[in-house]
Formats: C-alpha cells, sequence, structure tokens
C-alpha cells in the first residue's frame, strides 16, 4: 500500500471549522500537512485549530467569508506567511439557501451562488497563481455535490453551483496542466447538519452519534457514512499517488468510492439537409427521445420493515 506523506506541504481548507470541512483539514495534518484552517466564526476556527494540533498537527486560522478575491488572496498569503507556500487547496466553504424556483429571491440565489462558485474561483484563482510562481505543482480539490450531477428539488442555488464546480474543474485540469498542477471534485455523501435533516435517514444518524455503528446497507448500498470517511480521498489526491488523476469528480462515502462519469452524447439522429420541428416530432419517439435521461439525486432504498 502506497504511503501518503505530505509532510513539507501546506493545505488551505475552506469552511474547515466544522463538519466535511474539519474532517478534511484533519486528514491532511494527520498526514503530514500544516493546513490553513478557515471559518466565519472565530471561536469555531480557533477550536478545529486547537483539535488538529492536541492531534500532532499544524494549523493555524484564517476568519474570513469565501466569495471575494479580497478573502481569497488573505487565505493564500496566510500559508506562505505562516509556512511559506501553497501546496493544496480544498474548497469546502459553502451555504445553503433552499426554496423551490418560485420562491427563491434574488438574495437567496445569489449568496450560495457567491460562496459555492464565485468562493471556488476566487480561492482556485489565487492559489493558482501561488502554484504556478513556485513552479513545483500543486493540488485543486473542489467540493462537489451529488445536487450538482443531477440536480435537486428546492436546490436551484445551489445545484446550479455544484454543476458549475464540476465544470471547472474539467476546464482548470486542461489549463493548468503544463503546470503540473492537478484539479478534481470531490463528491461527498456523508452524516451531516444537512443530511440529518432528511427525516429517512435521521434515526441512523441520531444512533450512529450514539455510538452505533451505521448499517451496511447505507454505508455500501447508499454510499453514506461519516465525514471522516469522505476525508479519505483528499490526502490522497493531495498526494504523488495521485499526480495523474485531474479533471475527474470522484464520488465518496461510508464504504463506497466511485468515479463519475462526464455528460456525453447517449444518441443521435440526422436528416439530410436539416431538421425541421415537424421532422423532430416525428422521429423523436424512436430515435433521440427512446432513452430520456432521469433527474434528481436517486431516493435512498432502506430495507422493508
Amino acid at each position: 500500500m502506497p504511503s501518503i506523506d505530505l509532510s513539507g506541504k501546506a493545505a488551505v481548507v475552506t469552511g474547515s471549522g466544522r463538519g466535511l470541512g474539519l474532517a478534511y483539514a484533519h486528514a491532511l495534518a494527520a498526514h503530514g500537512a500544516s493546513v490553513v484552517v478557515n471559518d466565519v466564526d472565530e471561536a469555531v476556527a480557533e477550536a478545529a485549530v486547537k483539535s488538529i494540533e492536541e492531534a500532532g498537527g499544524r494549523a493555524v486560522a484564517e476568519v474570513v467569508p469565501v466569495g471575494s478575491s479580497e478573502a481569497a488572496e488573505r487565505l493564500v498569503n496566510r500559508a506562505v506567511e505562516e509556512f511559506g507556500r501553497l501546496d493544496v487547496l480544498v474548497t469546502n466553504a459553502g451555504i445553503l439557501r433552499d426554496k423551490v424556483l418560485w420562491k427563491m429571491t434574488d438574495e437567496d440565489f445569489d449568496a450560495v451562488i457567491t460562496t459555492h462558485l464565485k468562493g471556488t474561483f476566487t480561492c482556485a484563482r489565487a492559489a493558482a497563481v501561488r502554484m504556478r510562481e513556485q513552479g513545483e505543482g500543486g493540488s485543486l480539490i473542489l467540493v462537489g455535490s451529488p445536487a450538482g450531477q443531477r440536480g435537486n428539488f428546492g436546490q436551484t442555488n445551489y445545484a446550479a453551483a455544484k454543476a458549475g464546480i464540476a465544470a471547472m474543474t474539467r476546464t482548470w485540469s486542461m489549463e493548468l496542466g503544463r503546470a503540473n498542477i492537478t484539479v478534481n471534485a470531490i463528491v461527498p455523501v456523508a452524516a451531516t447538519a444537512m443530511t440529518e435533516t432528511i427525516p429517512a435517514f435521521a434515526p441512523y444518524i441520531e444512533a450512529m452519534r450514539g455510538g452505533e455503528p451505521l448499517p451496511d446497507f447505507l454505508r455500501k448500498g447508499e454510499g453514506f457514512g461519516t465525514p471522516e470517511d469522505c476525508a479519505a480521498l483528499v490526502p490522497f489526491l493531495a498526494s504523488e499517488a495521485a499526480r495523474g488523476v485531474t479533471g475527474q469528480c470522484v464520488g465518496i462515502g461510508g464504504d463506497k468510492v466511485a468515479l463519475w462519469s462526464h455528460p456525453q452524447e447517449i444518441r443521435a439522429a440526422y436528416a439530410d439537409g436539416g431538421w425541421t420541428p415537424g421532422a423532430l416530432a416525428d422521429a423523436w419517439p424512436t430515435s433521440v427521445g427512446a432513452e430520456l435521461q432521469s433527474v434528481g439525486i436517486p431516493a435512498p432504498k432502506f430495507p422493508e420493515a
């Protein structure tokens, strides 16, 4: 089994005061990386740093809301000031403002897009500039979601942002390849403050926090586990073992890891001279329309009572 050694590397993990972000920061530190922890709550950020240090790692806090170019520069500069370099960026920071389309306000939409999509862009840009200056490569690890791959009811803003992150992953992997900077998106599924609001999951998460293990049908069948389960992917993607992995969307959760496909054409039809609306209506049911794609995140499959 290859050794994952990140000694001497420095990382920034946005939104890492708690939950998945904290698990990512702990995993990087456990494998030798020095970590800039980011959160909007100073007490939460400092507590996260303390927990990493108590586990034998090295970390500092930078308290700033992700989104603006100024925030991104602060995060990169903090890594350079404290650790002398930047090798890994994990863009985990995010918020939710869930509403159906006809009830979603401009403010709901803009807030989520600013944190998730623009925040990923500004932080990745600042990190890429620094990594290219260093000339030693690096790793951008962007955080996606099943909602960005398949859509999700009530999450126009969040799904749009996460779909954009998947597209930026592919684009930046091409643009940064010559600089030896890998760019990948992780698609985590875990017991978090968000998923515990789903009634079907709630009793299992509550039992897990009481010390009971999650059942196999969740860990394997649904790929659903703890934040720590998801965190294993981050040190791997930041390591030399994954130097040839770039432009990919990788799902992880529970006992499952999976590669998401990139969108591609699945059926095609042709008409000499081009298509008319009538010709499309006639050909659709037996050609490109014969296998329409599903939408939404599949409902979890629970054992029958």
